[in-house]
């Protein structure tokens, strides 16, 4: 009888700024619905100002694609840790937050531990390598999925799976058909365009050089265009004035993927979560994103499943914004491709329109308490 009395405890794992900001979410809307759960974990400090106990803060060493590589043995460290906490204490449930590659072995150390499993934000089996379903119907007992296709997806392939809505938007607390832009008195030669390199180093180093390359041919076109480059935080917004090219002149500004995009008439971005906020702000937008040459060729057109790649497109099922993924060569077609699309007012307005449309039904969710939901029901 004392057990059932004890407070539960649920261990909750996430490796990246999203995944810490999703779980911070879902932690303070269990706190105020009055759940009686104590959050052991590892993330950022997000989760640790919602009250998660942190064994490691493991959003510092955020990395993506090849630039994980130089992080393994920290990460090979970081499993057995996490291995042993499960093994030696009581846990009544594991929650995994998006970030697969690390929390899919998080998910296996909770399996040998005897405990249940929750996957919040579903690995996107259904673009690449679609054999990994094996794993996750052995090591998931339940799924959250953020996506509205995803649920009949995983149901269909053997995951206890259901769709919540998607957490971003939810935190946003936006409703995206109020977005729409009109376009009725825009003129492109006066256009305010937002720059969007994304929030992570390496994205920055890859992407800031051809973003102007690209901003500067449209100034070529119009002169009056204005660009602001949006930064996550004074970091980061100290590391793309570095990288400035000389003659570039753009605004800086420290703020809101959503908010800035409902205060300008486009945006160029990184391909990523940013995506879905620019949808909600109705911003038509062209997306890019690069890579490694050698590693998509050997890899990726093999692995990649999807007719496109960027999480707007997949959702409409059409090219509804222009995507350069992975981008490789000349600005010259990305720009020449920005300039069209402003200088046609009713394309403009028709793709603000799908945009919103699309992003919807995903604000509708209300994902965190969802999941909440789904987490008492598990340790009941």
């Amino acid at each position: 009888m004392a057990r059932q009395n004890e407070k539960k405890r649920v261990f909750i794992s996430a490796a990246e700024p999203s995944g810490d900001a999703h779980c911070a979410n879902l932690i303070s809307t269990m706190r105020r619905a009055g759940r009686d759960v104590e959050f052991i974990g590892t993330g950022g400090p997000r989760m640790q100002a919602a009250g998660c106990q942190l064994l490691e803060r493991t959003t510092d060493r955020a990395a993506m694609l090849y630039n994980a590589f130089g992080l393994v043995w920290y990460y090979i460290k970081l499993i057995r840790q996490i291995s042993r906490y499960l093994r030696n204490n009581r846990v009544d449930l594991v929650i995994v937050c998006d970030s697969p590659a690390f929390n899919g072995h998080v998910a296996r150390a909770a399996k040998k531990s005897g405990t249940k499993t929750l996957f919040y934000v579903a690995p996107q089996l259904w673009a690449w390598a679609p054999w990994r379903i094996y794993k996750l119907r052995k090591y998931c007992d339940r799924l959250a999925c953020i996506l509205p296709f995803e649920e009949q997806w995983f149901r269909s392939r053997g995951v206890h799976a259901q769709f919540v809505g998607n957490p971003l938007l939810d935190e946003l607390a936006v409703n995206p058909t109020a977005n729409e832009k009109n376009y009725t008195d825009f003129d492109p030669a006066f256009a305010k365009i937002a720059l969007m390199p994304g929030s992570r180093r390496a994205e920055i180093d890859k992407l800031w050089s051809p973003m102007q390359q690209v901003a500067a041919k449209i100034k070529e076109k119009w002169p009056g265009v204005r660009f602001t480059a949006v930064a996550v935080d004074e970091q980061a917004k100290t590391v793309l004035k570095e990288k400035q090219a000389g003659d570039f002149v753009c605004e800086y500004k420290i703020a809101s993927v959503l908010q800035t995009a409902t205060e300008v008439d486009f945006a160029i971005l990184a391909s990523g979560s940013a995506t879905l906020q620019v949808a909600a702000a109705a911003c038509p937008m062209v997306i890019m994103y690069q890579t490694s040459r050698i590693l998509w060729h050997l890899c990726g057109k093999v692995l990649v499943r999807t007719r496109f790649l960027s999480l707007v497109n997949i959702l409409a099922d059409t090219q509804l914004v222009p995507e350069y993924m992975p981008y490789f060569g000349s600005a010259t077609s990305i720009a020449n491709t920005c300039i069209e699309l402003l200088g046609d007012k009713q394309k403009l307005r028709e793709t603000s329109r799908k945009l919103a449309e699309l992003v919807a039904p995903l604000a509708e969710g209300k994902a965190c308490r969802k999941v909440g939901q789904m987490v008492m029901e598990m340790m009941a």
